[in-house]
């Protein structure tokens, strides 16, 4: 049984990627869900292949499923398809898009062939991670939905919360002192700082 070993590069940074093995007889849908899973996105949204060349047009569509869009050729299903069946060459490439509406695309390279299969290993499995992956919704994944209350509830505007331009004091001097305290600059009689 070979064993096949997929490079998956996020578009816009190659030095982000993530490796899956995966055996050929599994199907697009658990390689779907395994770049998922290595990028630690969610599988709400809607997904699909292309077979590719390379030069990264695309070709040949293999979706999760029948969406609402046109089609040149009826494309295959996900579930349905051996990862093994499309396979033209020994650096077949491919591109994944995931969730239509923030159009996430990865790069998928074939990057190695083997007919060895590691008894430790449940397939499809990631074996290599480099670089920071993109959070799927952007900074609010990172910190909760809390952090949209603190943005709208803090207007940092000029003078807000404490916030003073350089030289300004409480009352709104600049920089001289009310109390009778000698301020930087101030001499007293005796002529001493």
């Amino acid at each position: 049984m070979a064993i096949l070993k997929f490079r998956i590069y996020l578009e816009e940074d190659d030095a982000v990627y993530r490796d899956v093995v995966i055996k050929h007889t599994q199907t697009f849908e658990d390689l779907h869900f395994a770049i998922l899973k290595s990028y630690e996105f969610d599988s709400k949204h809607q997904a699909t292949f292309y077979r590719s060349n390379d030069n990264w047009l695309r070709g040949r569509e293999i979706s999760f499923e029948k969406y609402d869009k046109a089609y040149k050729a009826e494309p295959l299903i996900m579930n349905g398809t051996a990862i093994g069946s499309e396979i033209r060459d020994t650096n077949q490439k491919f591109v994944y898009q995931y969730d239509f509406v923030k159009n996430w695309f990865f790069l998928v390279e074939l990057i190695n062939v083997s007919k060895e299969e590691s008894g430790k290993l449940a397939y499809p499995a990631m074996t290599r991670t480099e670089g920071i992956g993109p959070q799927q919704y952007g900074t609010r994944s990172l910190l909760g939905n809390k952090f949209a209350d603190i943005e709208e509830k803090y207007d940092l505007a000029k003078g807000a919360e404490g916030f003073k331009e350089e030289g300004e004091s409480d009352d709104g001097d600049d920089g001289e002192s009310t109390d009778g305290e000698a301020v930087a600059g101030d001499e007293d009689e005796a002529g001493e700082y």
